[in-house]
């Protein structure tokens, strides 16, 4: 199967055209004409998984986050991210990203995350547009925002979030209002500093999400609402188990599937 075919698939579930204008999902190394029968999964195209794609014998390398953000002027081994791409072109190994498309699309990083923690009647945190289903025009964004379906404190909540997430630890920020009832919840898998103003807008009484700094969490809860820090990789990682069940589900026996295994970039001492 081509690796042209395969992105087209893809595409399906995450068109790029719902990606954020600052994003570079898609193919970025290798050839889309390459005929591929192992395709390796992860969240980002590191050292480590470059080299077990290599080591595996993949055709194909699929993750989440894109490795080439901004323009290129050179791509040789003097840098670590062109290092990486060297790597790629020379073993003819096809690298795509699904990033911003596949946290905002239908039924993707949104609609997986809101699942997880159990909330109902969801609407977008940031919305972005709309596509066209098979019950009629949905709206898709950066993030949920819904109820939950019985009140919880804000510290069950944050145990919950480790729980489903499959997460070594948590960060809550608002120690006033862990005992705090709540049921209205915001959540944004990756990076959701940005989307603070938008979840207070909407009434969240509890962000989840990842990378939020020192600032950003103890001015949120002064203002009332808790946030509950899973990590970037944390609520993000369900990407790889997620694509290598629809991947096979959609690709059959034609293509061989790896998932990389946990690699959590930090750690408690």
């Amino acid at each position: 199967m081509k690796c042209s075919e395969i992105m087209d698939v893809c595409r399906k579930l995450a068109p790029e055209d719902c990606a954020c204008d600052w994003d570079n999902p898609g193919l970025l190394a290798g050839r889309s004409d390459k005929e591929v029968k192992k395709i390796y999964i992860a969240l980002d195209a590191t050292d480590k998984v470059v080299e077990a794609a290599q080591a595996l014998g993949a055709d194909m390398l699929l993750t989440h986050h894109p490795l080439i953000f901004k323009a290129i002027k050179k791509v040789n081994d003097q840098n670590f991210i062109t290092r990486r791409l060297v790597k790629l072109i020379q073993a003819d190994i096809s690298y795509y990203a699904m990033h911003t498309n596949f946290d905002a699309a239908p039924g993707c990083m949104a609609d997986l995350a809101a699942e997880r923690l159990g909330l109902a009647g969801c609407v977008p945190l940031e919305a972005l547009g709309e596509m066209s289903g098979p019950e009629g025009a949905v709206s898709y964004g950066i993030g949920k925002s819904g109820f939950l379906k019985e009140e919880m404190t804000v510290r069950e909540l944050a145990v919950r979030v480790k729980d489903v997430f499959g997460l070594p630890f948590a960060l809550v920020y608002g120690d006033e209002l862990m005992d705090q009832k709540i049921s209205r919840i915001s959540v944004c898998p990756g990076a959701g500093g940005s989307e603070i103003e938008g979840a207070l807008a909407w009434g969240a009484q509890v962000l989840v999400t990842g990378d939020i700094s020192h600032h950003q969490g103890i001015d949120a809860a002064a203002r009332g609402m808790a946030i509950i820090d899973g990590g970037h990789y944390g609520l993000e990682h369900m990407f790889i188990p997620y694509m290598a069940e629809f991947l096979r589900k959609n690709l059959g026996s034609q293509v061989e599937l790896e998932q990389a295994p946990p690699q959590w970039p930090a750690m408690i001492v």
